[in-house]
């Protein structure tokens, strides 16, 4: 017989009766933690799980940013994808794949996009030649700092950069050549989300619910990992900010190896969350380049669940039905990118035993 966490002929379990699809799209719903968890533990009991710490094999569920700000039509930055509403119902398949599988899966690993007022890919951070914040949803490309089209907010210096704006200045445009350089983002300036401490920071309520639920009836952690909060940088990856060194050589930021090293040395590793064209595609992507450097076998133990992320696809005010900006075509490429270098693209509402790799039935 197998222990807790592989796959078992008896296949998925149930959703829970406490589980409504329709939350999935509500703002203010959260669940009842002290009966949550009460119920987990006698669905434990009814469902015979053991602890995941006895589990033979390693299996880590890693869910990108699945906040409310993301995953909520009210939300500053939601992900609706092309149909509008893609984020919900990604969430909603997120929270039953992850009750379905309680016993294969080990860990249910979150981690939280986290900003604060002023960085360098919100509007608050700049400022046009009229002294006012540009508008978001824009590129800003370091010719134009350079030029003096948009400018630092001199205010920002003195905690920024201890009051030396010139360093500031060299700064941000030295900053974007180096994404220009890297070539996989320019500076795109987004509306402000996930501040800490307001209701977008918040995971998406199914999704909260789903992870406690797993940790009561597995006996497990539910880690969670934060990003994103050094004001010069972005971190769309979970395992590194885009830009690590400062112009001058000093250290900006620096990668998470304890994370890097966890998911490598797991059995097998899905992941799923927003955005697809975003978050998710630079994760994978900054995986993919340490597994190239260790073992190249090693991502046939990485799972995308194709169904459960969306792209960002911002509507066009002036144009009904088009995008001023549509990321979709940048987040199938990563895609086939992915799978052509061994990583297996499934769908959540497929049993895990007709996975391909480690996961699927042997």
């Amino acid at each position: 017989m197998g222990g807790v966490g592989e796959v078992e002929p008896t296949g998925d379990l149930p959703v829970p009766g406490h589980y409504e699809a329709r939350r999935a799209g509500e703002w203010g719903y959260r669940p009842d933690e002290a009966a949550l968890l009460a119920a987990a533990a006698d669905w434990r009991e009814r469902q015979g799980l053991r602890p995941a710490g006895e589990d033979r094999r390693r299996v880590r569920l890693l869910l990108v940013d699945l906040q409310r700000d993301f995953c909520l039509p009210e939300g500053a930055l939601f992900v609706g994808g092309r149909g509008g509403r893609g984020a919900v119902e990604d969430s909603d398949r997120i929270a039953r794949f992850i009750y379905r599988n309680l016993h294969r899966l080990s860990d249910v690993v979150c981690t939280l996009d986290t900003h604060y007022p002023h960085q360098i890919f919100f509007p608050s951070f700049w400022l046009d030649p009229e002294g006012r914040n540009p508008a978001p949803h824009r590129e800003v490309t370091a010719a134009e700092v350079a030029s003096g089209a948009l400018r630092p907010d001199p205010a920002l210096a003195a905690w920024l950069a201890g009051g030396d704006y010139g360093w500031l200045l060299r700064q941000a445009e030295f900053y974007c050549r180096e994404l220009e350089r890297a070539g996989r983002y320019r500076l795109y300036l987004w509306p402000p989300h996930c501040l800490l401490g307001g209701d977008g920071h918040a995971l998406a309520g199914v999704i909260q619910e789903a992870r406690l639920f797993h940790a009561g009836a597995r006996r497990a952690p539910a880690p969670i990992e934060i990003k994103g909060g050094h004001p010069l940088t972005e971190n769309y990856s979970v395992l590194s900010p885009e830009v690590l060194a400062g112009h001058d050589g000093s250290r900006l930021a620096a990668r998470n190896e304890r994370l890097i090293g966890e998911l490598l040395a797991a059995d097998a590793v899905i992941v799923a969350g927003q955005a697809a064209s975003h978050c998710v595609k630079s994760t994978m992507e900054d995986l993919l380049r340490e597994i190239a450097a260790r073992d190249p076998g090693l991502a046939g133990r990485f799972y995308l669940l194709a169904d459960c992320m969306s792209s960002v696809a911002v509507p066009d005010p002036e144009s009904p039905g088009r995008f001023a900006f549509d990321f979709t075509p940048q987040a199938e490429a990563a895609l086939q990118r992915f799978a052509a270098a061994g990583v297996h693209v499934v769908r959540s509402a497929e049993p895990m035993a007709a996975w391909p790799g480690p996961l699927g039935s042997r």
